[in-house]
């Protein structure tokens, strides 16, 4: 497989190292200082591109691939109000785009768990409200993460009562501090804390809270190399294809 890595900071150095350990060819680097080359000239020959970016950047940067016919992979978060307009795209064009807003195995376990989770309090009762945390380190450009809000959207699937949620970003305050509810979020809404600390890589934990007891999902991202090696398996598994996947497609 001959891959373009567009993004070249930590994951995509990351990316770089599972792509050569896995026997694939990085045959093109795009990041800051060569933005100019992601063209129809330099992706010629690509088989798929894996897209780690900016909020900023990243719609154009699929939508460049995906008009030049390259199979595209991207992790980037904090833009997806737009990522409906590129899967028709790439259906208009007959490409092929996988998109996840997390590409670690036991966060996709998370989202299974944290969906069967919200259906069963819907059930149950039992005065529960809910609450999500993450914490990444203070380099994370984008707040809520992509990870958060596909476990609130998760949530507002399945627990009638909860028709959106809203972001609380306390700045450096630590995770542990969080005990209780913020006054000023709305009953019908899911508060999302973002924290922002040190060199954290990521920690999302989904809380609910009754008068008398306190459940908790929670997953802790060890090192950015389970998302790297999750990115190079989900463009070993687009290559070749065409359509728009996600990680439930590739856990199928």
């Amino acid at each position: 497989m001959k891959a373009a890595i567009i993004g070249y900071g930590k994951m995509g150095r990351e990316i770089e190292r599972i792509l050569a350990e896995r026997g694939h060819q990085t045959a093109l680097i795009i990041d800051l200082d060569n933005a100019h080359e992601l063209d129809a000239e330099h992706l010629k020959g690509i088989d798929v591109a894996i897209e780690f970016t900016t909020p900023a950047t990243a719609y154009a940067n699929i939508r460049t691939c995906l008009e030049c016919g390259v199979a595209v992979v991207s992790g980037t978060t904090g833009w997806t109000e737009r990522l409906a307009e590129l899967q028709e795209l790439c259906r208009e064009r007959g490409g092929a785009l996988f998109y996840a807003s997390n590409y670690c195995l036991g966060v996709n376990l998370l989202f299974r768990l944290n969906r069967q989770l919200a259906a069963l309090v819907a059930r149950v009762g039992g005065g529960y409200d809910v609450r999500i945390e993450e914490v990444h380190h203070t380099q994370k450009k984008d707040a809520p993460s992509g990870t958060a809000i596909t476990l609130a959207e998760g949530i507002i699937e399945n627990l009638p009562g909860k028709t959106g949620w809203v972001n609380f970003a306390p700045g450096i305050e630590h995770a542990t501090n969080r005990v209780e509810r913020s006054e000023e979020t709305p009953a019908d809404r899911i508060e999302i804390r973002s924290v922002r600390e040190g060199m954290v890589p990521g920690i999302h934990t989904v809380t609910y809270e009754s008068e008398d007891d306190t459940l908790e999902l929670r997953h802790t991202i060890k090192n950015r190399r389970t998302l790297a090696q999750g990115a190079v398996v989900a463009a070993e598994f687009l290559c070749g294809k065409q359509g728009v996947y996600g990680m439930d497609d590739l856990l199928k």
